[in-house]
């Protein structure tokens, strides 16, 4: 079984976001869902990037490694939106990664917002939604299609829904769509099998 990390989105720890790991922990999976707001919990995306601007990037990235620090290497790291940052550069960076899933986001894997190449070996898919204007209209759909070019369809895969909403994988905010939620944690619990 797969140990995995999930990182929040930019309204935090919800009970949608809990909800999600316990799915993907049904399948007898470890899911640890660290809070890198400390219990705050903003009511709105708006409020949400302000309190991730007064923290500053510096002391969320180091909560995030604090939040690793203890766990074994071999994890699976996942993100959503917002966490995806923190996912996606402990994967890249942290010996060990088994895997990575990201949902509504993606960072390039060369040029300013680079965290590195892409470690050897590591499966990666990409979830979001294909009129989402944060993932498809920001770079991260490109993004997305450039790491599954370089890491190769053995590996890699981008998987894109129909919809524009953000958030929909969580069901607690106004963006939630169950049936693309259905699909992503069906996916994302074959990338877990098959590295658990």
């Amino acid at each position: 079984m797969a140990d995995v990390v999930l990182f929040h989105h930019v309204q935090g720890v919800t009970d949608g976001v809990h909800a999600f790991a316990e799915i993907l922990h049904t399948g007898g999976h470890t899911v640890h869902v660290p809070d890198l707001f400390d219990g705050e919990r903003p009511a709105t995306i708006d409020e949400g990037l302000a309190l991730v601007g007064r923290i500053g990037d510096d002391e969320l990235a180091a909560r995030a490694d604090r939040a690793v620090a203890d766990l074994p290497e071999a994890l699976v790291y996942a993100g959503i939106s917002f966490g995806v940052a923190a996912a996606q550069r402990l994967a890249q960076t942290r010996p060990g990664a088994r895997g990575a899933l990201l949902y509504s986001a993606c960072f390039p894997i060369t040029g300013e917002w680079s965290f590195g190449p892409w470690p050897e070996g590591v499966p990666v898919q990409v979830h979001g939604m294909e009129a989402d204007p944060f993932f498809a209209l920001e770079g991260d759909l490109e993004a997305a299609r450039t790491l599954v070019e370089a890491v190769g369809p053995d590996l890699a895969s981008l998987y894109t829904y129909p919809g524009e909403a953000h958030r929909f994988v969580d069901r607690t905010t106004p963006d939630y769509d169950d049936e693309a939620t259905a699909l992503v944690l069906a996916r994302s619990r074959e990338l877990l099998d098959h590295v658990g």
